[in-house]
């Protein structure tokens, strides 16, 4: 884009900033480039703001639009069952239906629940496993997010890798002002990828563990691949312990495979969150799980409630959602764009003499400028040059290519061969450029 401005947005971050807390209603909004962006329509692979400049869209509102913005299967699916009500404080035929689909295609599904975001989803499922195996604490990785709720909103910062301490006992910084001390002492936490020193762990702490909880693939910082054997052995300690494993695919699932990660790297989990790609940006999730879990809920030793859940938009649009993956099944499609856009970044960048790394399994990819050969774990990232990536991506958000500011990207079943393209000689005038 020429001469790009942003000006009709200033001017209403201006006016929001009088009535919404910092203009915006989630944090990671204020750091758009160059300000918070308001926008005006969307439609699939392109998104529009109201100083009417149109992006090629690898952020995908943060994941959920994996079939696109408005797809006009979903928005008539809700449309239409809207007309039928909102919420009736009840059950309805297309919420039977979708757990119905849900349990076909995850394997972990035998039993389910309706949320509207994955981190009560996540709540719930420690709540679970806490009552069935009666201990406290849960076991989680540093970089991992799951959520923005007391108990996990740690482990996701650090200066470096030094301030993160050691491998054995690692420091967790807060990531926020306001968390309780004591919401400290309901984790462990420990380095990702590291199946020795899991198992020094459990073994030594099994007694208190009641959960183990992971994103089967680390996609919030690094999008960062398990090692060979990594999930296995975390599978095998869960099953020799009593201890829930817990799949946090709120980003994988419906990404790596309609049957999640968890079918993507044959690991049934105990319990797994299901939420962004699955509802195309309606506030849907899911905790979903084996029976012999699930029963305390079902039985009600564990209360899970929600006014909002499963009202009837959410659920027509996870429906639909489901049934356009179901009949066109873009995966193939979607690891081959995703694999051509990273490799035609890794070429622009080796052709402008620019250190930028990519790595990812291809449906979502990570771009970080570092010398590393590969990002093996959180700690990996905060050695990576932050301030170059953001120059980067405000580069590509001015020439008309809007990619999450950490350097995440996400693939689409809409993209084409040409925005692939277009995307990649974008990055090579940008690179160069730098």
């Amino acid at each position: 884009m020429e001469n790009v401005s942003y000006a009709k947005s200033a001017s209403l971050l201006e006016r929001a900033k009088k009535v919404l807390a910092g203009g915006v209603s989630s944090e990671f909004r204020k750091y758009n480039h160059p300000h918070a962006i308001f926008y005006s329509h969307a439609e699939g692979s392109r998104i529009y703001d109201v100083d009417g400049n149109e992006y090629l869209d690898f952020t995908l509102s943060q994941g959920p639009l994996i079939i696109g913005h408005s797809h006009p299967h979903v928005l008539k699916s809700v449309a239409e069952y809207t007309e039928r009500g909102q919420l009736f404080a009840g059950q309805h035929m297309k919420e039977i239906e979708l757990a119905e689909k849900i349990n076909q295609l995850i394997p972990s599904a035998e039993l389910m629940r309706f949320c509207l975001d994955g981190s009560s989803a996540v709540h719930t499922a420690f709540r679970v496993a806490r009552a069935k195996t009666g201990r406290k604490k849960f076991l989680r990785f540093e970089g991992h997010y799951h959520g923005w709720f007391d108990n996990v909103a740690w482990g996701l910062s650090g200066k470096d890798a030094a301030a993160l301490g050691d491998r054995e006992q690692p420091n967790a910084f807060p990531w926020s002002d306001g968390l309780p001390e004591h919401a400290r002492e309901e984790f462990i936490i420990l380095p990702w990828n590291d199946l020795a020193l899991l198992k020094e762990t459990v073994e030594k702490h099994q007694h208190e563990i009641a959960a183990i909880i992971t994103e089967p693939v680390m996609c919030n910082n690094g999008c960062i691949l398990p090692e060979e054997g990594f999930l296995e052995g975390m599978r095998e300690l869960c099953t020799k312990y009593g201890i829930a494993l817990i799949f946090d695919e709120v980003i994988t699932g419906f990404r790596l495979s309609i049957s999640g990660a968890q079918d993507y790297f044959g690991i049934t989990p105990d319990m797994s969150i299901f939420a962004k790609a699955m509802g195309s940006g309606y506030p849907i999730s899911a905790i979903v799980g084996k029976k012999e879990w699930m029963q305390a809920i079902e039985n009600a030793k564990v209360i899970h409630a929600g006014t909002m859940n499963a009202s009837n938009p959410t659920i027509a649009a996870a429906l639909a959602t489901i049934e356009v993956l179901e009949q066109e099944q873009p995966y193939d499609r979607m690891f081959q764009l995703g694999n051509r856009l990273m490799e035609g970044l890794r070429k622009a960048a080796a052709d402008a003499n620019q250190d930028l790394l990519v790595q990812g399994p291809g449906p979502m990819f990570n771009t970080a400028f570092t010398d590393l050969a590969v990002i093996k774990d959180h700690r990996d990232t905060l050695a990576c040059d932050k301030a170059r990536l953001g120059k980067f991506i405000a580069q590509m958000h001015d020439r008309g290519v809007r990619v999450i500011g950490r350097g995440l990207w996400y693939i689409n079943a809409v993209h084409t061969v040409e925005d692939i393209d277009h995307a990649i000689k974008v990055a090579s005038d940008v690179l160069k450029k730098m």
